[in-house]
């Protein structure tokens, strides 16, 4: 059901932003009920953002997820959870919590975000995505954002820290970290298991190069979902390790989420960490084989919830397909994956292809309606230039807009970090610039 409207400022002594907000009782059972809460931003970018609400009749949270939640009596007050602090002109939030309840379950009727008394009008939610930024592509491939420092990087993946800047991993030795202040110049921040990690070394071969991270934040602590494995083999495993501060030895080593063997008919690499807007927890891999696979974790834990493994992307004809990122904006999940071949240096043929789905599990199309589990995808980035193999990309929103991350490889087949800021077209395909 929906309530009333909140209004959305960037400090409580600024002046009123509207957005529409839809507070949804998800599910209920005798003493508990799941929520659902969604804020859509109509008006101008904010950074940060607090929600409170009072409840009539007692109910209590006891769990959030992609939001920090507090209770006091019947006051609740919900916090950003760091990785989605920035919501764009156009954009949204979503958080879900579980809650318990007694005799009836009243949807709260009034809000205050950030301490400002909330007055707005809802909007309508469709599967639609509100241009951010222009809405045409520019002529031809923009060259990479300005980028400084320590910029020497495969397979990358960034975060915007709850406190303010970038943690940025990537493929190395033991997993490779770089920070920011800036998004622009980066230095070395050492690895996360400057110990060595020897529960990987059986699907490495004895090598200390861990692959393709994935970086996220939820709960007061960072998630790193990563692989292990050898070239051109899929005797592979995909790891958690989890940290409240992302800094070099803090990381806790949280166990194997899943792994494949010579007998396998996918390759558990390349993995992606999404939450869906009921809160639900999914994580697509794959690398060649039979193309990208997605299976459902469990919140609580961050592993593995059941056995289903399900296929949401496939090149028939041809295996080169991996490096999945589900990325929310507006109505659609945007899948992101990389085609053809990488770590070729300048020879490299990586090129950055994405469809999209009203649901987190597909049927993932293509621009022109084809599914990417036949071979569908819209090309987004290409080599060009002395950009060679762009891939393995990442998006994450900022206070600016949707940021697309990647390595690249120069002339001389040094691979590099690529950062780009996506636009959205009318029909809310997105582009580079």
């Amino acid at each position: 059901m929906a309530v009333p409207a909140v209004a959305l400022t960037q400090s409580p002594a600024a002046a009123a932003v509207a957005c529409g907000v839809d507070y949804t009782v998800a599910s209920q059972w005798p003493g508990g009920f799941t929520g659902d809460v969604t804020v859509r931003n109509l008006g101008d970018p904010v950074t940060g953002w607090r929600l409170s609400w009072s409840y009539a009749a007692g109910q209590q949270i006891s769990q959030a997820w992609n939001a920090t939640a507090a209770q006091n009596g019947a006051a609740v007050t919900v916090s950003d959870a760091g990785h989605n602090a920035a919501i764009p002109g156009g954009g949204s939030v979503t958080f879900g919590f579980n809650a318990s309840w007694t005799g009836s379950n009243p949807a709260p009727t009034a809000f205050s975000l950030n301490g400002v008394t909330c007055t707005g009008t809802p909007g309508t939610p469709s599967p639609t995505v509100t241009p951010s930024g222009p809405v045409t592509p520019p002529p031809s491939y923009p060259g990479p954002g300005r980028v400084t420092g320590d910029i020497g990087v495969h397979d990358p993946a960034v975060v915007r820290r709850p406190g303010g800047g970038y943690l940025l991993a990537h493929t190395g030795d033991n997993i490779a970290l770089k920070t920011s202040a800036d998004r622009t110049a980066w230095r070395n921040a050492g690895a996360v298991f400057p110990g060595g990690a020897p529960w990987t070394t059986s699907y490495t071969r004895g090598s200390r190069n861990l692959w393709a991270p994935d970086l996220s934040y939820h709960n007061g602590r960072y998630y790193l979902y990563y692989s292990a494995s050898s070239f051109g083999s899929n005797t592979s495993a995909i790891f958690l390790a989890t940290s409240t501060t992302g800094a070099s030895g803090s990381w806790t080593n949280e166990g194997l989420i899943i792994s494949t063997g010579s007998g396998s008919t996918y390759n558990a690499i390349d993995p992606n960490l999404i939450v869906d807007d009921q809160g639900r927890w999914w994580m697509s891999f794959g690398s060649f084989w039979t193309g990208i696979k997605l299976i459902q974790l469990d919140p609580a834990t961050g592993r593995r919830l059941d056995g289903t493994v399900r296929s949401i992307a496939q090149r028939p004809g041809s295996t080169a397909i991996e490096a999945p990122y589900i990325y929310k904006r507006g109505g659609y999940y945007y899948l992101w994956v990389s085609f053809d071949a990488c770590c070729r240096g300048a020879a490299s043929t990586y090129r950055i292809m994405v469809g999209r789905s009203a649901s987190v599990t597909g049927p993932y199309l293509d621009r022109n309606g084809v599914a990417m589990t036949s071979g569908g995808g819209t090309q987004v980035l290409a080599g060009h230039g002395s950009v060679h193999g762009p891939g393995h990309q990442a998006v994450f929103g900022d206070s600016d807009g949707d940021v697309l991350v990647y390595h690249y490889y120069a002339d001389n087949g040094v691979a590099l970090l690529g950062i780009n800021k996506i636009g959205y077209d009318a029909a809310g395909w997105p582009f580079v610039y």
